[in-house]
């Protein structure tokens, strides 16, 4: 009969000849959904081998970052001196590139450098140049008092009008606290120069004008005297 044929029959055409029976589905529910197999899991011991998972799966997003391979020896382009720069460890996540060390957000600053403090005509200027720190402002003081706060990211700043000669300092602060003062003297020298030059000028010409006054009370004596001279001479003549 044909139970006992399909005992003898191949496996290739097992599905042709003995046909499996149709899942059936009862009236009212849904069909059951078929599931994949994942692979097994890392502990055997502790699952079956035979363990399925849903087919719906979750991709992580994961922060771009430079391979092992992009890793290299050379430093990053970053100078504590340039203004609004890109943060040295975002260059380093970025290119795999080795930034120098820095103090973290909660330890005291390195002092920065400050590197100069001029008169440009209209108000006085630092510049300088950061530590290799955690930084989240700075501040300029003046005689001691404090004056301007600049960002993080700024490497120059203006004080404004300082009118005497005065002791000017500069901080780095952060959560850990404050560094030491990177100071200079401000000499306002270069804003006397205007009144300098206006009272040599004003010498110089009222030195001139009272040489003019000599030259030409000598002219009119000498003139007055050779007036005399030639009266007295007419006279001996007669």
């Amino acid at each position: 009969d044909r139970q006992t044929q399909c005992k003898f029959i191949s496996f290739s055409n097992l599905n042709s000849l003995c046909p499996l029976p149709a899942a059936t589905q009862v009236p009212g529910t849904r069909p059951s959904r078929p599931v994949k197999p994942r692979g097994f899991p890392l502990d055997a011991a502790t699952r079956p081998p035979d363990a399925y998972y849903d087919d719906e799966t979750v991709t992580p997003i994961v922060p771009k970052a430079a391979s092992p391979e992009a890793r290299t020896d050379q430093h990053c382009a970053f100078s504590p001196c340039a203004e609004n720069q890109t943060p040295c460890s975002e260059l380093a996540a970025s290119t795999g590139c080795l930034c120098p060390g820095f103090t973290l957000h909660n330890a005291a600053p390195l002092t920065p450098d400050l590197r100069s403090v001029q008169w440009n005509g209209s108000e006085v200027v630092l510049r300088w140049c950061a530590p290799y720190s955690h930084i989240s402002s700075y501040v300029a003081t003046v005689g001691g008092r404090q004056r301007r706060t600049f960002e993080e990211g700024r490497r120059s700043g203006s004080l404004g009008r300082v009118d005497h000669i005065s002791q000017v300092c500069l901080f780095a602060v952060n959560d850990g606290g404050e560094s030491d003062a990177s100071c200079k003297m401000f000499y306002p020298r270069d804003r006397s120069l205007p009144l300098t030059a206006g009272l040599v000028g004003g010498a110089l010409g009222l030195l001139l004008l009272v040489l003019l006054a000599v030259l030409l009370w000598r002219h009119r004596k000498q003139r007055k005297q050779e007036a005399s001279i030639s009266a007295h001479n007419a006279a001996e003549s007669l």
